[in-house]
Formats: C-alpha cells, structure tokens, sequence
C-alpha cells in the first residue's frame, strides 16, 4: 500500500517546552524500530502495522523515551502499550488510562482484567507502567501539570456518544505540562456531511474535531497524512466497524472491505498554551 506522508508543522513556541533534553529523534526511531521488530510484540498487534503505521505517528507527535507519557484507553489489548511502555520504562514513564469501573459492569472488569492480566505477564517491559482510570466526568486522571504527552487513538467517536467529550479534553488538558502535547488519531468523516454529535458510525469530521479540542485551551500545531486511507468510502452499513480488524459483517463482502483495508485517519498533534 502506498503510504502518504505530509506533514504540516506549525510551530510555536508552546510546543518546544514539551521537547524534552535527551534522546534524538534518530536515535529514539532507532529504539522504534527495534521495538516493533521485538517478539515481545502479539502477532496480531505486528501484522496491523503496515495500517497503523506506528513509528511514523509517534515520531510525528514528538515521543522520546525521557517523557512522561498518558496512553488513553489502552485496555485491554494494550496495541500502543507494547510499544510505549518498554520505550519509557528507563528513562521516561508511562500511565495507561483504562475505562473507569462502573459498579456492575462486567464488561469494563474484564476489559481492566485483561490489561492487567498483559502486564503481569511480562514484568521486564511492564513492571513500571502506572495504570489509572479515566474519569469522564471532568475530574482529574493525575495531578495537573504530571505530563509530557498524552496520546489517545480512535477514542474521540466514543467519547461524543458518551457525551463526554469536552470534558475528557478539559481532564487531559490539566494533566499536561504548559507546553505538552497531545496527540490524536481518529477515523475520519465525510467533510461533505454534517456531523453527527454522536459519532454513531465512528467517523469524526475533521474540523470538527479541531474546534472541539482547540475549545478547551488546546491549539493546533502540526496535522499527518500517515494514516490516510483514500480507499476508504465511509459509507458503510455499520459504520467504520466494516472495515478491518473487526469485520462486522462477518463473511459477506469480507474480501472487498480487506482490499478496502482499515479506516482513513486524520493524526493531529496539538499543544497545552504555555502561560
């Protein structure tokens, strides 16, 4: 598949504060790329690579090992943890913000139980992630100003239907450091349709999504291609969930959506204003 990469970077003085002294970005692609070549990694986790593109985009949104790093909703597969969590284990740190606990909600207990359950498996690279719960409700998910970078992957649609969204931005704004970034990748909408405040089909309008984030303090400082997907129609009959890894139809139509293969994404990297 041909990839596209373009990268608008936008600057500002903000954003430099999140750098933080050390590591190169040679030399922390140089630590990517051994990572993602580890057999620490699922199989399954591995051959998503050549869709999720996952030195491309944590390049893209500035990591290096010495930053302290919140990875929203990991659970329970842990795709991003696998990679994130031995990158930061020496010289960084790492918290895993899973779904918050509901009181009966058997789902969400086993979601948290399979995460941990990862992580106990493999104390060498885990034995130092910090795991938090999320709060949708506006609180705080670790004392304001902890943080280098938060990243969060294909979360935005569920947080809108949830009606959650601004204030789960307003949380991860307060966690951040003057200057922290935060970085998100989302599936993309249909620019020519208006969007839906709920996200039912898992697509997210662009601009949207900017004016949502940018509403909580947030600025905009650099968009990538690297996950776009041109192939990719958006007009399915459930939604983005069509498409691969989950194949919500099952069988029917199984070998179009795969030539289709997983979602466009827009991958944006915002910054905390520095006061």
């Amino acid at each position: 598949m041909h990839l596209r990469l373009g990268v608008t970077a936008l600057l500002v003085a903000g954003a430099l504060a999140a750098c933080v002294s050390g590591s190169s970005r040679q030399s922390t692609a140089q630590e990517l790329t051994s990572l993602l070549a580890s057999t620490h990694r699922a199989p399954q986790n591995r051959a998503r690579d050549v869709y999720r593109h996952p030195k491309e985009t944590l390049l893209f949104f500035g990591i290096r090992p010495e930053m302290t790093v919140l990875e929203v909703w990991p659970d329970p597969g842990g795709w991003y943890t696998e990679v994130l969590a031995p990158l930061l284990r020496d010289k960084g740190h790492y918290y895993a913000a899973i779904v918050a606990s509901e009181s009966g909600d058997s789902y969400i207990e086993k979601r948290r139980a399979d995460f941990e359950a990862k992580l106990a498996a493999d104390p060498q690279l885990y034995d130092k992630v910090s795991v938090v719960s999320l709060p949708e409700d506006g609180s705080d998910v670790v004392p304001p100003g902890t943080l280098d970078m938060v990243l969060t992957f294909r979360n935005l649609h569920n947080w809108m239907a949830r009606g959650s969204a601004a204030r789960v931005f307003g949380t991860l704004y307060r966690a951040l450091k003057p200057g922290g970034i935060l970085g998100i990748e989302q599936h993309r909408g249909n620019p020519a349709q208006a969007q839906d405040p709920e996200a039912k089909s898992g697509y997210v309008n662009e601009e949207y999504a900017i004016k949502l984030i940018e509403a909580q303090g947030f600025r905009l400082v650099g968009k990538s291609e690297v996950n776009a997907n041109p192939k990719d129609t958006k007009d399915y009959e459930q939604g983005v969930w069509t498409l691969p890894p989950t194949y919500r139809l099952g069988d029917k139509d199984r070998d179009k959506y795969a030539a289709i293969g997983e979602s466009d994404r827009f991958t944006m990297r915002f910054v905390k204003r520095a006061k």
